[in-house]
């Protein structure tokens, strides 16, 4: 009996010493979280921050994978074509021209200085991947400790890049905007795409600037053996600016994490913008270029229905194939007339003029811009998203790219030359779209200037462009 209610005794002691030590556990987690040592205070803001920054990244990539979503559904209007064939030479053909920017040579000023962008865009997004770990983990320069050495050989790099694209912007702008070079206007050039470019290198400055005074104020806190700023880097550029900073520590912390938090919530509002800008192309430029027409120049689609046509008209034995689907319509009225490889060329237009200033037609003063059908597919193909997104998908707005959008004075003024195709830096193809319109015109419409009209009466009736018979054709011989 004594050993049944000593043990219950120590049963109930036993309880009561654990609920005491959970109580007191409990105590100085409330006093932790109340902050009482500066020690704790600290620590409490780098949590707090790491909580606004993953809210923040959060956010940017929802809401950036919500509108490229949406680019590409309209990408996926358009009709189906095969672009899977021949990889190894697509491969070939994307690393010479999206990678190595081959066709961006023929004007030298502006592909050296395109080359500073590209590198340093590619490169320093190394640097932004360390600024996001830190962001996430509260960490600073957590390459250095993975890297070691080889950390201050990779931060000088960057500085130099920065600097390299700093001077790029300004020459840019002053291309743009001072010496007013001629490809860079047109009717399409109305204020948004010209502000459009502008606001893009003036971020791109203000990013850079951010960087490299971040660094600069790092530079000082790193001789200051201040907190957590310890010595990691190499400053070439940064050390040189060091100077104008103020010597207080607390003030460089302030102005080092001011910069930290512009430069990288810059780069998240860069990349949403990316949507509704030209510098899309950033993205789809690759792809593009990996998906090109890998056809001659100039040469031609044909309808199989129509081909089916002509030749069971030319031999009666031909029993034309099984089809597969009926025929919508012939060519193109509207943007989902048109492939998807056409639509993703208009949002991969760079709207860098070169198409336009090498076309003949536009030279000599007709109304006919590559440039310009690009950019009317890309609005008409987001007008048509927006739509769907508002009204559903079976929405019509009795609004076509034909008349609508370009012209047909616009198409007829095409000489079919490929020159624009030529120029591209990204392979995108205008002339695909102006034959597809065309074609549009010639057979579901019948509408042709009247010098074509002439022609196609003269194939129909002699088999020739020419208005004479087929049984005169050899006159010449004999001179008459």
């Amino acid at each position: 009996m004594f050993f049944y209610l000593w043990k219950l005794f120590c049963k109930k002691a036993f309880n009561k010493l654990i609920i005491t030590n959970i109580k007191l556990k409990f105590y100085h987690t409330i006093c932790r979280l109340a902050q009482i040592t500066i020690f704790e205070k600290y620590y409490a803001r780098i949590m707090i921050g790491q909580i606004i920054f993953i809210i923040i990244l959060i956010a940017a990539i929802y809401l950036f994978s919500k509108n490229a979503g949406k680019i590409r559904r309209n990408i996926l209007l358009g009709k189906d074509t095969d672009r899977s064939d021949h990889p190894a030479e697509r491969w070939k053909v994307m690393a010479r021209v999206a990678l190595g920017q081959s066709k961006m040579v023929k004007r030298p000023v502006a592909a050296v200085m395109h080359f500073f962008i590209y590198v340093g865009f590619i490169i320093i997004n190394l640097e932004v991947l360390e600024i996001m770990i830190d962001g996430i983990f509260g960490s600073h320069r957590i390459f250095s400790h993975v890297i070691g050495g080889l950390y201050g050989l990779l931060i000088g790099g960057f500085e130099m890049l920065a600097v390299l694209v700093l001077a790029a912007c300004v020459v840019f702008l002053i291309r743009r905007n001072i010496i007013h070079l001629k490809r860079f206007s047109g009717v399409e050039m109305t204020e948004w795409p010209k502000s459009d470019a502008n606001y893009i290198l003036c971020i791109e400055i203000l990013l850079m600037t951010a960087f490299l005074t971040m660094n600069a104020a790092d530079y000082k806190l790193q001789a200051l053996h201040f907190g957590e700023y310890i010595k990691a880097g190499s400053f070439p550029i940064s050390s040189l600016i060091a100077p104008i900073l103020p010597d207080n520590a607390h003030t460089l912390v302030i102005i080092e994490r001011v910069c930290w938090w512009f430069h990288i919530c810059g780069i998240l509002a860069f990349l949403n913008y990316l949507p509704y800008s030209k510098h899309f192309h950033i993205l789809l430029a690759f792809p593009n270029v990996y998906y090109s027409n890998l056809n001659p120049k100039g040469k031609f689609t044909n309808m199989p229905s129509v081909t089916n046509e002509v030749k069971a008209m030319l031999d009666p034995s031909f029993t034309p194939p099984e089809s597969t689907g009926e025929v919508s319509r012939f060519g193109a009225k509207d943007v989902t007339d048109l492939t998807w490889k056409n639509l993703m060329e208009a949002y991969t237009c760079t709207e860098c003029g070169r198409c336009t200033s090498v076309c003949p037609a536009n030279i000599t003063g007709k109304l006919l811009s590559p440039r310009k059908i690009m950019m009317d597919t890309r609005d008409r193909i987001t007008e048509v998203g927006n739509n769907i997104d508002l009204h559903g998908k079976d929405y019509k707005d009795d609004k076509s790219l034909l008349d609508n959008y370009i012209t047909r004075e616009e198409l007829w003024a095409c000489t079919t030359c490929n020159a624009c195709v030529d120029a591209c830096p990204v392979n995108i193809n205008p002339l695909e779209i102006i034959t597809e319109m065309r074609r549009y015109a010639v057979m579901e419409e019948a509408q042709a200037p009247a010098s074509l009209n002439n022609m196609f009466g003269n194939v129909e009736n002699n088999g020739a462009p020419w208005k004479y018979s087929q049984a005169d054709r050899a006159n010449w011989i004999d001179g008459k």
